[in-house]
Formats: structure tokens, C-alpha cells, sequence
């Protein structure tokens, strides 16, 4: 059974997901700047406010703010999308990354700054460069007037350091092994002991039957498959690969269409996340529907 992983509309996260066995997923700048391209395309689609990103050969960091309620929503399809480019660029098979991603709750600023600066120092505690601006696959460089790339929320960070001066001495102040979290049966939590009280309460609001934010109506999101499992258990279990079915025949229509019920009954995508597919990216919505509806009651 999977862990409870507390979150709410406006919480904060630091996200951090591995490739899986430890695997350099992100080796060479064309696989880490095809991965911020879908960084930036899943915060704005699912409405996560970004703070901060670093992308390291076989991780990544992100510290951001569920705004939505979409947590895992936006991390479901982020992992697919790349996973799924990953393996058609590099080939092979098996998981992309590793299980589910690792998150951590975070209070409030003081610790949001922490969190911040634990991730913008990333490379220089893996050796890889003496200053954090040195790495250009982390947000260092995009704070402070004429910097902002649209990918972060600058500005936000902006004011929770107050001016340029007091961002870049705190970012270049000894680098910590650990950030100061606390280990409890809901993950993990950076922030007071009574936090987590506070934190479970808005948890515990989402499941309200009168609730009618995303977060209610997205109460089981925490149990849907990744994008990434249920496409390659399809091709796997058909013996076909997914990019290269013809789906001008009646043998790729039917695939199709069982694919689709996977894809929305194991992975909750919703019908127009469905058409943003390659394969169904000919149908309309309603043809969406209606074969989701036609091969669902075949099955």
C-alpha cells in the first residue's frame, strides 16, 4: 500500500526524482534542455508555481508551490513526457526513473529559503563547479532584474531575500551536506513540530464531501499510475512499439483505443491530456470520448 503523501492547494515541495538504479538520465545538455522544455510545459499546464530547478546528470531538484493541487498530476506528467523521450532518443527498456518521486513539505520562507539555496548549491556539492551561477542547468542565474526566463517565479524569490546582495551572499555561504527535515509516517517535513499538525489539517479539508476545490476533486490523484509504467506495460503486453503503430488500420484503431482506457482509467489523464499525445493527436475530444467509451465496455 502506498504512503499518504501530505499536500494541499498552496503547499510547498521540494521535489527530487533519480534515474532509476541511479542511471544518468540526463547526460549532455540536448537530454537536460529537452527536460526544462517539459519542466516549463507541465508547471504552466498544471498550474505549479517553480521557485527553483537543478538538473544533475541522474536527478533533479525542483522547489516549488502546489498552487493547484495537482502535485501529482504535474509530476505525472513530467516524468512520462521525458521518460518516454528518453527511451525513444537513448533506446533500451525498463523504468526511466526511479519509483515514486521524493518530496518534502515545507513550512513557510524561512525554510522555502533553506530549501532554495540546499538546491541552487547542488553542484558545488557533487565537484562539479566552485560557484552556483558556474551551472547553467540550475535557475542560479535567473533572479534579480533583466535575469527572469519565465520558467521560475523570480520575483517571488526575489522578495523572499529582500535584494540581490543578500541572495548572493546567502548563496555563497558554506555549503551544508543536509537540510534540517523531520522523518514522520506522512514523509518528510521541514518545518516546527507543530507543522505537521497544521499540514494534516489542510490535508484532512481536501477530503470534505462540501470541498469543492481540485484538491477534493482530485482526492485520489496520489494513486494513479505514472504515464511512463502504463506505456510500457502496453507495449509490452501487445509486443508492439506505440510510435510506430498504424492507426489507419482496424488492428492500430483497436490498440488505440484499449490504449486510451489504460490511460485514463490506470493513469487519470484527462480526455485533452490524452489528444496531447502523438498517437491520438488526430482525434478531437469528442472522438476521444467516444472510443474511450466504446473500448471500455468491450474490455
Amino acid at each position: 500500500m502506498k504512503r499518504i503523501r501530505i499536500t494541499y492547494p498552496g503547499a510547498y515541495h521540494h521535489v527530487m526524482n533519480r534515474g532509476y538504479d541511479g542511471n544518468e538520465i540526463f547526460v549532455g545538455d540536448r537530454y537536460k534542455s529537452q527536460f526544462l522544455d517539459y519542466l516549463e510545459h507541465a508547471s504552466h499546464k498544471m498550474k505549479i508555481r517553480l521557485f527553483a530547478y537543478c538538473v544533475m546528470d541522474n536527478h533533479y531538484h525542483l522547489v516549488l508551490e502546489n498552487a493547484s493541487g495537482r502535485l501529482s498530476d504535474f509530476q505525472r506528467l513530467l516524468n512520462g513526457q521525458y521518460g518516454m523521450y528518453y527511451r525513444k532518443m537513448a533506446g533500451g527498456k525498463g523504468y526511466v526513473f526511479q519509483s515514486r518521486f521524493k518530496s518534502t513539505l515545507i513550512e513557510n520562507d524561512s525554510y522555502l529559503i533553506q530549501s532554495i539555496l540546499y538546491l541552487l548549491r547542488n553542484p558545488i556539492r557533487a565537484g562539479i563547479v566552485q560557484l552556483p551561477g558556474d551551472y547553467i542547468w540550475s535557475s542560479a542565474n535567473h533572479y534579480y532584474p533583466g535575469k527572469n526566463v519565465g520558467i521560475v517565479d523570480a520575483d517571488f524569490v526575489n522578495e523572499l531575500f529582500g535584494c540581490q546582495e543578500a541572495f548572493q551572499s546567502s548563496l555563497h555561504m558554506p555549503v551544508k551536506s543536509e537540510i534540517p527535515v523531520v522523518i514522520t509516517k506522512y514523509g518528510e517535513i521541514m518545518g516546527s513540530d507543530s507543522f505537521l499538525e497544521v499540514a494534516l489539517r489542510k490535508y484532512d479539508r481536501r477530503k470534505r464531501p462540501t470541498d469543492q476545490s481540485i484538491g477534493c476533486q482530485r482526492e485520489d490523484e496520489q494513486y494513479f499510475e505514472p504515464l511512463e509504467k502504463i506505456w510500457m506495460e502496453f507495449e509490452r503486453a501487445k509486443c508492439i512499439n506505440i510510435d510506430s503503430l498504424d492507426t489507419r488500420t482496424a488492428e492500430g484503431k483497436r490498440l488505440r483505443g484499449e490504449l486510451s482506457v489504460h490511460l485514463k482509467e490506470r493513469g487519470g489523464l484527462k480526455y485533452k491530456e490524452i489528444g496531447e499525445l502523438d498517437i491520438f493527436a488526430d482525434l478531437s475530444i469528442i472522438s476521444l470520448r467516444t472510443m474511450y467509451r466504446n473500448y471500455s465496455r468491450s474490455r
